[in-house]
């Protein structure tokens, strides 16, 4: 529809093309909107990820899954007590930093190969 056909309708003929317009949009709107809804619905299907199996934990919607880590065997204990460990990754724990700090080594709180079996069927806590 051309401008000059717009300027030579009338109040009245202007306010039913306002509406009938208004209507077309909204049901436009509406068809759009379901469109895109049943999309989403798709992209947020549990099993998008395969699910939980493949050693995969699910961490929240619309999220990937978080790999399943090994258990970490710990390297570090404290001599004065032995239930604290330490499995070399993350923080240094309390008791590790203030021994390094007073002048022991690292290496002086390794948990040596054969009692390392021991230590952990003792249900060793780390940190």
């Amino acid at each position: 529809m051309r401008r000059q056909d717009l300027e030579a309708m009338d109040f009245e003929e202007l306010w039913l093309l306002h509406e009938e317009l208004t209507k077309i949009l909204a049901e436009k709107i509406t068809a759009e909107k379901r469109e895109l809804e049943k999309r989403l619905a798709q992209l947020n299907q549990p099993d998008q990820f395969g699910g939980a199996e493949g050693g995969a934990t699910v961490t929240g919607p619309g999220q990937p899954p978080r790999r399943k880590y090994p258990k970490v065997v710990p390297k570090y204990f404290n001599p004065l007590k032995p239930t604290e460990t330490w499995s070399g990754r993350g923080k240094q724990p309390r008791w590790l930093v203030a021994a390094l700090q007073s002048g022991h080594t690292l290496e002086e709180f390794r948990i040596r190969e054969n009692s390392e079996a021991s230590t952990r069927n003792a249900g060793g806590h780390e940190h």
